[in-house]
Formats: C-alpha cells, sequence, structure tokens
C-alpha cells in the first residue's frame, strides 16, 4: 500500500516537472485545433461575403442592362407599313393643317374657327413628330409644299397605288378657298369630316400591321380624336 503511494507520488511529480519545463507542450494540443476553426470559419466568412457580393452586383447590373436593352430594340423596331404610315399622314395632316388656316379668314361660325383651330394645334406637333420619325430611320420625308400649292390627291398614294382615303382633290381646295362665311362652313365641315374619316381608316391600318410601337400608340390617339371630332363636326354641319 505504502509502496503503491510512493509510486503514485513519483509519477506526479515527473509529469509536474515536465510541464514547468515545457510550458508550451500543455496548451499545443488544444490551441492548434482551436486555430484550425478559427482560420476555417474566417474563410468560409469572407467566401460567403465574396459570393453574395457577386450576385448582388450582378442582379443589379444584369436585369438593368438587359431590361433597357430590350426596352430600345423594341422602340427601334419599325416596319414597312410604319414607315408606309409616316410618309402618307404627313401629307394627310398638312392638307387638314392647310384646310384649318383657311378657316381663321373665311369662316363665318366662330365654332367652325374654334374647330380649326384646334385641329391645326393637335396635328402640327403630329406632323413634326413623324416626320423625326422617318429621318430617324433614314426614310424620306415628304415635301412640304406650304398652305399655298397645297396638292390634293394627285400624287398622293398608298404604297399600293390606292388614293390616300379623305385626301381633298385640287378642286375641292379650289373651292373651299374660294368660298367665305356660311358658305365656306358647309364645305370645311363636308370635307373636312371625310378627311378626318380617311385619316381614322389610315390609322386602323397602322394599328394593325405597324410594327414601332409609338406609330401604333399615335395611331390609336388619331383614332380617338378624330372620331370625336367627326362628331363635333357632324352636330355643326346640322345646325349651319
Amino acid at each position: 500500500m505504502h509502496a503503491s503511494r510512493t509510486r503514485t507520488r513519483t509519477r506526479t511529480r515527473i509529469r509536474t516537472r515536465a510541464a514547468r519545463a515545457f510550458p508550451s507542450a500543455r496548451p499545443a494540443r488544444t490551441a492548434f485545433p482551436r486555430r484550425a476553426v478559427l482560420a476555417a470559419a474566417l474563410t468560409a466568412a469572407a467566401l460567403t461575403l465574396t459570393a453574395c457580393g457577386g450576385s448582388g452586383s450582378a442582379d443589379h447590373a444584369s436585369p438593368g442592362h438587359g431590361a433597357s436593352a430590350t426596352a430600345g430594340a423594341t422602340a427601334g423596331k419599325h416596319n414597312a407599313a410604319d414607315v408606309s404610315f409616316a410618309q402618307q399622314m404627313i401629307p394627310h395632316h398638312r392638307q387638314a393643317v392647310a384646310m384649318a388656316e383657311l378657316a381663321a379668314t373665311r369662316a363665318g361660325s366662330g365654332e367652325v374657327r374654334s374647330l380649326a383651330a384646334a385641329i391645326k394645334k393637335a396635328q402640327d406637333p403630329e406632323i413634326n413628330t413623324m416626320s423625326g420619325w422617318l429621318k430617324s430611320w433614314g426614310e424620306t420625308v415628304p415635301q412640304d409644299h406650304g398652305t399655298e400649292g397645297m396638292p390634293g390627291m394627285e400624287g398622293m398614294h398608298h404604297g399600293s397605288g390606292a388614293a390616300m382615303p379623305g385626301m381633298m382633290d385640287d378642286q375641292e381646295m379650289t373651292r373651299l378657298k374660294n368660298a367665305s362665311g356660311k358658305a365656306f362652313d358647309t364645305q370645311f365641315l363636308t370635307l373636312m369630316i371625310k378627311h378626318h374619316e380617311g385619316a381614322v381608316t389610315m390609322a386602323a391600318a397602322e394599328q394593325k400591321r405597324g410594327a414601332y410601337g409609338p406609330a401604333k400608340k399615335l395611331a390609336g390617339d388619331i383614332s380617338t380624336a378624330q372620331k370625336a371630332e367627326i362628331a363635333t363636326m357632324r352636330k355643326l354641319a346640322g345646325t349651319h
């Protein structure tokens, strides 16, 4: 019993002396695993942040760029129907503006003058818009003949060779220029109703066959506005 206790004390002293002699030996077995775990955790965190950062940048950049490119491509698309619509509606509008300008000095009714002024105000900017499209597409913008010598149907045709619907011929334009007062009002309303109906027909064709979004939208706006003006002119025609 005594001998056993003596051996135990001896082993304890040996371990104590070894620990004092080599202080790094004891923590070495626990320090390395802890450092390894910490380094691994930091590395994993860094990789996670990098991955999230890269993914976030891609998510923000790609959809924005893709959406912009898609919108640009859609806005830039046009076809032969769009070109035809602009090239035909420009002279069609110009004739309506020329007719409206005559009303300023020839109309006998204030209502007719007001309507004519509204037509000119609406269609002048639309002419500019369509001219801009044709220029950007590298297409020919129809020549502006001005109020004087404004052509009628002669020379104004669709690609198929059919005359543009609603256009006044030279004789009708001459008669309108030579009229005044109530006679002018009657002719103006009759001719402008016909002219507007032609524009509505042309707008419907663009909405059906066109590809360029802004042109199709303008065609819709023209149709809506001119249908309303047709209704107004029919009422005025019944009182003049």
